[in-house]
């Protein structure tokens, strides 16, 4: 197989990654990987433990090292946000379902992908949500008990950067202490905030239980989150899986401002190339045994369409030739949507003692800076010191309009991510509580608008598309104001930024409507399904149907999202897919 790499930017290599195509030492690779991010850093780095094996990285970012943003727990808003030059800078349709509203869809651009710009949220989900992922694919290697221990295998739980007691606020048993992804909890603490999250636990047992660690495969309840954050800085990919001993293998290659654009010479039976093309700007390279790709739920399905595999009358309207008919590239992308409330509190604890403070924003900083610790060591502003998991109740007239979309009674329906921060801009003092909708009917689609490879994907999410999700975000909303009910809140919760409470359950869907907004957790555009099967995008074993050496590794592949953030999902199919290829 090979493939059209374009958009090369030459400059000074360093170490065994390049920046100009001319520098790689090889034209030809045992395999492949199309994107530098969550999930191919992880591949390219389990692949070169084999010494006899040798692997290209293509990366279309920049490199992560020297990004301070990237680093700093506090900043990332700096490399995710749009406009940044860390981001694909990507947006959706007008989602129909979320009042016609446009979103920014934030995509990491640079190494490490997501993992080097997201929330750094460590959820793995329900045993549920991979049991399913079993039943689906006919594979049990999918199971939640079968990829457990892959779990183990890529995490490194490491103590807070406070070093904090943090016993009765995690499960040791269940976390990996030798893998390359670093796992805490929060290493800075907003006591006030945190101890009435913990004290409604007590008071609202029934509605809002204490789990002691969501991670065991049984998230509901309310618990401590936990970040892929270790002694203060992020842990990413590609700070973990790409560390400067593997990355001077002489069997890996990473270069970076090497955006794909389409595969070409894909066949049903493997082909390989006897000499390499270079024409202008314009290089190809050969992979002997697999090209892997790992460009993501949008990255990937895009490639795919531009090499001519995915619906053949959609390629053929856009002068796309047809290579292989494969309807369910870029379909049954899955998503997580969120709505949320907040209040005003009598409180300068909260995350706008910094943020509204410019000298406070640079003493945290300095603190930061010099020993690793101080609020900038936990995730933005927006981010949560705990998260809830909870489910519909079981006689909610919610389920008259649509069949229970989750896995089963163990895993949730929506998450609750407890804020010790408002809306962004509002000045004062509030918290916020925010909800997700983690189990949606809804489903979108990436597509392409032209045969131009290189113009962007069409992004529709779907959003709210069933009124499913929006009934039951409105029953995830009562909840929310359930639990800030609480006697822990009383005198200290003010005024609510929007009085949901005042609303009609009518007002509260059109409210939800109005002001919610993507997880930026996409799945489901090459998904698997069963060995055989008419749909889907690749078998269980993550080959592309009907192409020879071509696999999808990522989270495109998961067929529904879980309910969870996807981060630690994305990782373990990686390490599952690099056991695979092997």
């Amino acid at each position: 197989p090979a493939f059209t790499i374009l958009s090369f930017f030459s400059g000074v290599g360093f170490c065994k990654v390049y920046e100009d195509v001319a520098d790689l030492p090889s034209l030809h690779y045992d395999f492949v990987i199309v994107g530098g991010g969550t999930a191919g850093n992880v591949v390219a780095s389990r692949l070169t433990e084999n010494s006899s094996v040798s692997v290209l990285v293509l990366e279309a970012g920049p490199s992560n090292q020297g990004v301070l943003d990237a680093q700093v727990p506090f900043l990332e808003s700096g490399v995710s946000d749009t406009g940044t030059p860390y981001s694909w800078n990507y947006t959706t349709t007008p989602q129909t379902g979320a009042s016609g509203h446009v979103f920014d869809y934030l995509r990491g651009y640079l190494l490490g992908g997501c993992s080097s710009h997201n929330g750094m949220a460590y959820t793995r989900g329900a045993a549920a949500d991979f049991d399913r992922y079993a039943n689906l694919t006919g594979d049990e290697g999918w199971s939640w008990n079968r990829i457990f221990p892959y779990f183990l295998k890529n995490e490194k739980w490491t103590a807070p950067a406070d070093d904090h007691n943090t016993q009765g606020q995690f499960n040791p048993a269940i976390h990996g202490t030798q893998g390359p992804i670093s796992v805490s909890l929060s290493g800075f603490s907003w006591a006030e905030f945190e101890q009435r999250v913990i004290q409604t636990t007590t008071e609202l047992p029934d509605d809002f239980p204490f789990n002691l660690d969501m991670n065991s495969g049984q998230p509901l309840g309310i618990g401590w989150l936990q970040y892929t954050i270790g002694h203060g800085e992020r842990s990413s990919s590609a700070t973990g899986y790409l560390t400067p001993d593997i990355i001077q293998r002489p069997n890996l290659d990473i270069l970076l401002h090497a955006q794909v654009s389409k595969l070409v010479n894909l066949t049903q039976s493997r082909v390989s190339p006897s000499s390499p093309v270079t024409f202008q700007a314009v290089q190809f390279r050969y992979a002997s045994k697999e090209i892997i790709l790992s460009a993501g739920a949008i990255g990937s399905p895009q490639i795919l369409l531009n090499s001519g595999v995915g619906d053949r009358t959609a390629l053929g309207a856009l002068g796309i030739p047809p290579l292989w008919d494969l309807p369910s590239v870029g379909k049954n992308a899955s998503e997580h949507v969120y709505s949320g409330a907040s209040w005003a509190v009598n409180s300068n604890q909260t995350v706008e003692s910094i943020t509204q403070n410019a000298t406070r924003f640079n003493e945290a900083f300095a603190e930061w800076n010099n020993s690793r610790t101080g609020p900038f060591v936990n995730p933005s502003p927006e981010a949560g010191t705990h998260a809830g998991w909870l489910r519909l109740n079981a006689d909610s007239p919610v389920f008259d309009v649509h069949a229970d979309p989750s896995p089963g009674p163990g895993a949730p329906h929506f998450e609750m991510l407890l804020q010790p921060f408002g809306a962004a801009g509002t000045p004062g003092h509030h918290i916020s509580i925010t909800m997700a909708m983690v189990s949606p009917v809804s489903r979108g689609s990436v597509t392409l608008s032209s045969n131009d490879p290189f113009a962007a994907p069409v992004i529709d999410l779907g959003l709210l598309s069933s009124d499913f999700d929006a009934l039951a975000l409105t029953e995830g909303l009562k909840l929310a104001l359930k639990f800030a009910s609480a006697p822990a809140w009383n005198g200290y919760l003010g005024a609510p930024t929007v009085d949901l409470a005042a609303m009609t359950p009518t007002e509260l869907t059109a409210h939800i409507r109005a002001n919610s907004g993507p997880g930026y957790h996409i799945v489901g555009t090459a998904g698997m399904s069963p060995r055989g099967a008419q749909y889907g995008v690749v078998d269980p074993d993550l080959k592309v149907k009907g192409i020879a050496g071509l696999r999808v590794i990522d989270a495109s592949v998961l067929p529904i999202v879980p309910g969870a953030h996807t981060q630690a999902a994305t990782y373990v199919v990686a390490e599952r897919g690099a056991d695979m290829v092997k």
